[in-house]
C-alpha cells in the first residue's frame, strides 16, 4: 500500500483551510460562517498530521495531540458561535451578518 507524501498532506490541509477563508470572508449568514471557521480548523488538523507523520520527532505523536486540542478549542468554539448566533436570532429574527448591528437597541 503506498504512503502519502507530505505534499498530498500539504495541498489538502491548504484547499481546506482556502476553502474555509473564502466561506467566512464571502458569507452572510452566521452559521455558514462558523462552519467555514471549522473547515479552517481541520485544514490546520491535516497539516499537522500529515508533518507528524512524515516528520522524525523527539514525540512520536505530537501533531495527532495537537490537533486534539484544536478539535477541543474548535468544539467550545462552535458552542459559544451557537450560543450567540441563538440570542442574537432571538432579540433580532435574523442571523444574517450584514442585518445585525449590535450597537442599535
Amino acid at each position: 500500500m503506498p504512503t502519502l507524501a507530505l505534499d498530498h498532506y500539504l495541498l489538502l490541509g491548504a484547499a481546506l483551510f482556502a476553502i474555509g477563508l473564502y466561506g467566512a470572508l464571502a458569507r452572510r449568514n452566521a452559521v455558514a460562517v462558523l462552519m467555514s471557521i471549522e473547515l479552517m480548523f481541520n485544514g490546520v488538523n491535516v497539516t499537522l498530521v500529515g508533518m507528524s507523520h512524515n516528520i522524525a520527532s523527539p514525540v512520536p505523536l505530537l501533531g495527532q495531540i495537537f490537533a486534539v486540542f484544536i478539535i477541543t478549542v474548535a468544539a467550545a468554539e462552535a458552542a459559544v458561535g451557537l450560543a450567540i448566533v441563538i440570542a442574537i436570532h432571538r432579540d433580532r429574527k435574523t442571523i444574517q451578518l450584514d442585518e445585525i448591528d449590535l450597537m442599535k437597541w
